[in-house]
């Protein structure tokens, strides 16, 4: 550190980390476009997902994940994958997504599984939490192609402590 706390500040490399900690729709397209944004401007970026923040990043065609009868239980209840995003609200039995997404195509704004391969090809840091791939007994194997290997929480909390922005989604 120098006699200037200023001037570190303006010298610290543009970074960004995000939390993802919830998949729906309606928070995972902030979470991405953030994060593709970030990248496409030079920024270091990294997305931690975490909780049900990483079933949006198991492939559409697994259709339940689980090692056991509660967490597979637990998939069968929020499928996972990029296709099966509810809304936080409004979901209204899968007519606010379809509307969402019908909106977005109109309006020329990308699905989030468009986003996800434009921050694989930018660089972005696409870190998957270790703790709850235990928890919820999903497989590397299961996750989209591009995706990081399992990361722990220091290592997010590593990242977030170099970050000029870190974000909570």
């Amino acid at each position: 550190m120098s006699d200037n706390p200023q001037r570190d500040v303006d010298d610290a490399p543009e970074s960004m980390t995000i939390v993802a900690w919830s998949g729906d729709l309606d928070r995972m397209w902030p979470t991405l476009i953030l994060g593709s944004t970030g990248a496409a401007y030079g920024m270091s970026t990294t997305i931690f997902f975490t909780f049900w923040g990483l079933f949006p990043l198991v492939r559409d065609d697994v259709r339940i994940t689980g090692t056991d009868a509660m967490t597979r239980a637990l998939a069968g209840m929020n499928r996972p994958g990029m296709r099966h995003m509810k809304l936080s609200k409004l979901h209204l039995a899968g007519a606010g997504p379809w509307m969402m997404k019908k909106l977005a195509r109109q309006k020329n704004v990308a699905h989030p599984a468009e986003l996800v391969e434009m921050c694989t090809e930018l660089g972005v840091n696409l870190w998957p939490c270790e703790m709850t791939m235990d928890l919820l007994g999903l497989r590397r194997d299961q996750l989209l192609e591009g995706v990081g290997e399992p990361v722990g929480a220091a290592t997010a909390l590593s990242a977030m402590s170099r970050s000029r922005i870190s974000l909570f989604i």
